[in-house]
């Protein structure tokens, strides 16, 4: 039996193939992607903040 027989592959080819494996790529943000994701960050920062507010003077009542 020839070692370098079709599909058989050595434990270094593996190790090998393994460090080298192409990682998978998340597609890029367009520009509204970014800019809706920033909306949305700055709407809940400013709900918190409401609900904050509402809370204290709820609290001091």
């Amino acid at each position: 039996m020839n070692k370098f027989q079709l599909g058989t592959v050595s434990a270094v080819q593996q190790d090998a193939e393994k460090a080298f494996k192409p990682t998978e790529v998340k597609p890029a943000k367009t520009e509204f992607e970014i800019s809706q994701q920033a909306f949305d960050d700055n709407r809940a920062r400013l709900r918190a903040e409401r609900l904050a507010r509402e809370a204290a003077t709820l609290q001091g009542k």
